[in-house]
């Protein structure tokens, strides 16, 4: 008889009891500013659909094109076999996008930052990190074998007395979020940028939440603080406002040849299908040629983030369209959460390990999709529900 993960189970157990324990939400239509969920439909709060790209006329039709052309997958790794002219064609268009000599495209955001930290750092070097940096960049620190040293959170402070004290390694990498995910605030690039400069240190920048939602047409922090041509490594996602799949590096000729060479999530994966490239491509054309999508989803976040405050919640200090609502208790946070679900808003509560204990909160992700009764009847639910919790008074 096969043995049994005993450990595991009681881990489980334990998450049951402390009330922290989840089950998957299906959800039965298109992602838009409302799903179906359990043959319910509900306001949905919870999706990285930032510009509603994922239903966009253009990219199904650009995906439906790809299938027909050239089939469901590719069957090989890009080194091999596995890469066609509309690989390269996107690599193209997002390094132009992102104002860099060159990109390179991975499986995920997650494997982008696994692979450019893994790839570039050794032994002699040392990575400097924000304490809220997204779990990939986490794990991909982990992959290495350079010596670490965490900041406090967009402490510039301590980030310079840091580089001060690591003028011996051969490579000082600053890394942070463009857009922090959990808090919705933005890094203080600027001000890195320039500690960089001065102490002559590289800068990476994960803008998974950035993307597609600041900066011109969608660029990023960068582009949004007008620092083109000053950092060296622009991570991006093709997964939430760009509305599809994937990850990619932006930035020099040289950084992305030695990735193609060096970057295991690169080498030892199955290339993006057609039906996702084509609709990758499809996704940068809308960007430039929609513009207003974006003003769209500010004014329907500085409508949300005004209007939950006035009601008395605590709200993070996001600068974003990312409205963390905190609540504090972990098991609180996620009945909360259910009872909003059960009323009909998609509104996930978010605990340790995601964030820090004592911190959990229901993460409200507002989109351009969204009209303003949607929002009225989000908040008016919110309201009631938290004081049936006694989270409001």
């Amino acid at each position: 008889m096969m043995k049994e993960f005993t450990y595991l189970q009681n881990e489980l157990e334990t998450m049951k009891q402390q009330g922290t324990h989840q089950t998957l939400k299906e959800i039965d239509s298109k992602q838009s500013s409302t799903v179906t969920l359990n043959e319910q439909s509900v306001i949905q709060l919870s999706s990285n659909n930032y510009l509603g790209l994922t239903s966009h006329p253009r990219l199904m039709k650009a995906a439906k094109e790809a299938i027909d052309e050239f089939g469901a997958g590719t069957g090989s790794v890009r080194t091999i076999a596995g890469t066609m002219t509309m690989h390269e064609r996107l690599e193209k268009k997002l390094a132009a996008f992102k104002k860099t000599e060159a990109s390179l495209v991975f499986q995920s955001g997650f494997t982008t930052n696994q692979g450019v930290l893994s790839s570039i750092l050794t032994k002699d070097d040392i990575v400097i990190s924000d304490e809220l940096n997204h779990a990939s960049i986490i794990d991909g620190i982990r992959l290495t074998k350079a010596d670490k040293k965490v900041y406090g959170h967009s402490n510039m402070e301590e980030l310079e007395k840091i580089l001060k004290k690591s003028m011996n390694y051969r490579v000082r990498l600053i890394v942070t979020d463009g857009v922090f995910s959990m808090d919705g605030d933005i890094a203080p690039l600027p001000e890195i940028v320039r500690l960089a400069e001065a102490y002559d240190a590289f800068v990476m920048v994960d803008d998974a939440h950035a993307s597609g939602v600041l900066g011109k047409n969608g660029r990023g922090t960068v582009n949004h603080f007008k620092l083109d041509g000053r950092v060296h490594i622009q991570v991006g996602t093709l997964s939430k406002a760009v509305g599809v799949l994937g990850g990619y590096v932006a930035g020099s000729a040289v950084l992305i040849d030695y990735l193609k060479h060096k970057a295991r999530p690169f080498l030892f994966s199955t290339s993006h299908p057609p039906a996702v490239t084509r609709a990758c491509e499809e996704a940068i054309e809308v960007l430039l040629d929609e513009p207003e999508r974006i003003d769209t989803l500010w004014e329907n976040a500085a409508y949300f983030k005004e209007k939950v405050v006035s009601l008395g919640f605590q709200v993070a200090p996001t600068e974003t369209p990312i409205i963390p609502i905190m609540i504090g208790d972990e098991a609180l946070t996620f009945r909360f959460s259910k009872a909003l679900i059960e009323r009909g808003v998609f509104a996930q509560g978010i605990a340790f390990p995601t964030v820090a204990k004592g911190k959990a909160r229901i993460r409200a992700i507002i989109t351009a999709e969204h009209t303003k009764e949607e929002l009225d009847r989000a908040l008016t639910i919110i309201e009631e529900e938290a004081k049936k919790l006694n989270i409001l008074d």
